[in-house]
């Protein structure tokens, strides 16, 4: 239920598996030479125009031919320049050099933008254009379709493995964690406990209904004397998590047996909410719609929810 849910500000649809390292258990055509006998030679192919950070114009002069991976920056941007472990929003756009049609394209998305992780075990196609470049930048980077996402190409974008690859990225800017708001008790609900002192529910009776576009918001109802979290820690926590106005819980676990997960694989509400959180705390959390399953509606949770969440952090690594 925690897990964090393939949406804004991660890669989403058939982006998930071009950004990580490339499957090679889905089925590709390997038959023929398709983007091999291309007619130009990589950026020769197009005519790129338009806007860092908006729908680039890509006019196809004739098929793509390229090989191995090559990224060149066509727009070179005046921000900081990105290093290992810098993260970036961005957006992506995906062209198949050998029907010369676009295969995918975040502008297309709703305008989310993805934000990426410099050397953060992207394919190669997408560390290449990371790393040492300046944000403002657009960066393309051409390849072979089996260079670029492994023996099969990627038929999920309709690009068979001997097609070729066209990658824009814009960088558009360094992305900033948000922090949360730490509030007193009065903004928070409160806790209705059960005959064995355990959370059972939360209590909204004068809270104000909240609004999409609230901050992440924490208060700390008992500090412990453990480490501190971080983004990258392992918990082991107990929690209960409740809608506002909902009678009951959509999940806990005080009347089972405390959790354990890495606060990269649940919402990013809990990743940034628990950071600097002392293990032996007990916390309330408000995380608004966008940290947490946006509109993305869950099994309990109606779409475009604030979560309401209170955890007690028993241990870490």
């Amino acid at each position: 239920m925690l897990r964090r849910p393939r949406r804004t500000r991660r890669p989403a649809l058939a982006l998930v598996p071009l950004l990580l390292a490339a499957s090679l258990t889905a089925c590709g055509d390997d038959e023929g030479d398709s983007g091999v006998s291309g007619d130009e030679e990589r950026l020769d192919a197009v005519e790129i125009t338009g806007d860092v950070g908006k729908q680039p114009k890509v006019e196809w002069k004739g098929v793509m031919e390229a090989g191995d991976i090559e990224a060149e920056t066509v727009v070179e941007g005046d921000g900081e320049e990105l290093a290992d472990g810098d993260q970036v929003v961005t957006h992506i756009w995906i062209g198949n050099g050998f029907t010369k049609t676009q295969a995918y394209s975040t502008y297309d998305e709703g305008g989310q933008p993805q934000t990426l992780t410099v050397g953060d075990d992207l394919a190669p196609i997408f560390e290449d254009a990371l790393e040492g470049r300046t944000i403002g930048s657009r960066v393309a980077v051409t390849a072979s379709a089996d260079e670029a996402f492994g023996e099969v190409g990627n038929p999920q974008l309709n690009i068979a493995n001997k097609d070729t690859v066209l990658v824009l990225v814009d960088l558009v800017e360094e992305f900033v964690p948000p922090k949360p708001e730490d509030v007193g008790a009065d903004e928070m609900p409160g806790i209705v406990f059960g005959e064995g002192d355990d959370p059972v529910r939360l209590r909204f009776k004068g809270l104000p209904k909240p609004t999409a576009d609230d901050d992440l918001k924490r208060y700390v109802v008992r500090e412990g004397k453990g480490e501190t979290l971080t983004q990258d820690s392992t918990v082991k926590a107990d929690y209960l998590g409740m809608v506002y106005g909902a009678g009951k819980p959509f999940d806990e676990s005080f009347s089972k047996k405390p959790a354990e997960f890495s606060l990269q694989q649940v919402v990013q509400g809990w990743t940034y909410g628990l950071a600097g959180v002392k293990v032996g705390s007990r916390v309330l959390l408000s995380i608004p719609p966008d940290l947490g399953y946006g509109d993305q509606a869950q099994a309990a949770i109606p779409a475009g929810s604030t979560l309401y969440f209170v955890v007690d952090i028993v241990s870490a690594k």
